[in-house]
């Protein structure tokens, strides 16, 4: 199973959040630090597109953990609450291409 990890306390605000998916999921230096960006380079994990360093098996699922998840809770609950929706948006989107979910997300 592929799993990336994720330091909420390098999460405090947006900046941050994007600095850190950007070196965590290995996005490309064309990553504007937007949630719009972040969700299309998630959108497509099992094609060849170049936009993160994860591949994934037609079955295979991502889990996304974030480790310190009380920091990132407390200076931008926010933020974790749109993480949390984006992967359930980018989940029923890989359903209604007929794939499996592709990502999940861990708390610690």
């Amino acid at each position: 199973m592929a799993r990336v990890e994720l330091d909420g306390a390098r999460m405090l605000d947006e900046a941050g959040f994007h600095a850190e998916c950007k070196r965590a999921f290995g996005f490309p230096d064309s990553y504007n630090n937007t949630i719009d960006a972040w969700v299309d380079c998630l959108s497509y994990l099992r094609d060849a597109d170049g936009m993160s360093r994860f591949r994934l098996g037609p079955k295979e699922v991502l889990t996304v953990v974030i480790v310190n998840a009380s920091a990132v809770r407390a200076a931008a609950p926010d933020l974790l609450e749109e993480v949390t929706y984006c992967i359930g948006g980018l989940n029923e989107r890989y359903e209604d291409y007929g794939e499996a979910p592709a990502l999940a997300l861990e708390l610690k």
